[in-house]
């Protein structure tokens, strides 16, 4: 029981690791989103959930970053065409989920001040959020098998194995 527990321990402290890089990445990804959000919807004249898109689309295109060489830097780098396809495909539901709370707190309930809109958009942020860690851990940065993280730390081991010592006299 006790190397279940064990176990069970080290996946419960490598999730919690997982969801801190997460958090992190995504915590940066809000600020760059929601400060997009806010300079075009100032700056500009383009409507509230227009704005929104383009600013999501900005803070994926970040995040994709910020996931692949940090939060899962040690993950199977392969199939990168297919990770990033993936990658997009759920950002795209994402994006839908996110923007569609901000939609239907504007048209749906006239909901339109600055301080309105920036609570929906953290809103439906927050519910995408929920969505992407899913779908990133689950699909598209998936663990390397077992057997390749085994055969990768053996080949790390021969590499740095030293040389063996020879004695003096040459045996």
């Amino acid at each position: 029981m006790s190397e279940r527990g064990g176990r069970l321990r080290g996946q419960l402290h490598q999730l919690i690791r997982e969801v801190a890089k997460f958090g992190a990445v995504g915590g940066a990804g809000l600020l760059v989103n929601l400060a997009v959000f806010n300079l075009v919807r100032h700056l500009t004249e383009i409507p509230v959930v227009r704005a929104s898109i383009l600013a999501t689309i900005v803070a994926i295109a970040f995040n994709y970053v910020g996931f692949r060489y940090f939060t899962y830097r040690d993950r199977d780098k392969s199939g990168r065409t297919r990770e990033l396809t993936l990658f997009l495909l759920f950002s795209a539901v994402g994006l839908v989920i996110e923007n569609g709370v901000l939609y239907t707190a504007t048209y749906g309930f006239g909901w339109d001040t600055p301080l309105q809109s920036n609570i929906f958009k953290f809103l439906g942020i927050g519910v995408a959020t929920l969505f992407r860690f899913w779908s990133y851990r689950t699909w598209v940065f998936r663990a390397l098998p077992a057997r390749d993280v085994a055969q990768n730390a053996a080949s790390v081991l021969e590499q740095r194995r030293p040389e063996p010592v020879r004695d003096r006299v040459g045996r």
